[in-house]
């Protein structure tokens, strides 16, 4: 079955790809890196006073699957809480393992472009290796206080 918005996913992938609004030099960052393929990404979040991720930036290599998720993801983390974020990152992972259907990325923004790499395995660790990054800075966050963490 042919998804109606193939082109227009396609498209909002592209756009992120080719002109990234997050991307930005993280020196000194360990990157998450994908073996299969080679692509590598970091991903830095900073909780702002009020307890909201204020900013969130990434950099890396790879393919336009994992550099558009990474963008994607940076700016659907702003303004929420880690929490939220945490939960949103979750859900994300868990349609792209197939227990969640795809049709929950409808309520996240252009993450939705990526309903259709949920049915091809071989890119869906390109599409979550950001995704899984950022669990790890929001752990990181979590057992600082809440306090700015870059990985």
């Amino acid at each position: 079955m042919s998804d109606p918005y193939q082109a227009i996913y396609e498209e909002i992938i592209h756009e992120h790809y080719k002109k990234p609004k997050y991307r930005r030099i993280l020196e000194g960052l360990p990157y998450a890196e994908n073996p299969s393929c080679g692509d590598r990404v970091r991903i830095s979040i900073q909780v702002g006073d009020d307890g909201h991720i204020a900013s969130a930036a990434f950099d890396g290599s790879g393919c336009s699957i994992s550099m558009s998720s990474a963008d994607i993801l940076a700016e659907d983390l702003i303004g929420k809480t880690p929490e939220e974020a945490r939960a949103q990152v979750e859900r994300f992972l868990a349609v792209l393992r197939g227990e969640l259907d795809v049709d929950e990325l409808d309520a996240y923004g252009d993450a939705a472009a990526f309903k259709g790499i949920a049915r091809l395995p071989v890119r869906v660790k390109c599409a979550a290796l950001a995704w899984r990054a950022a669990l790890a800075q929001l752990d990181a966050i979590k057992s600082k206080g809440n306090k700015a963490a870059a990985c």
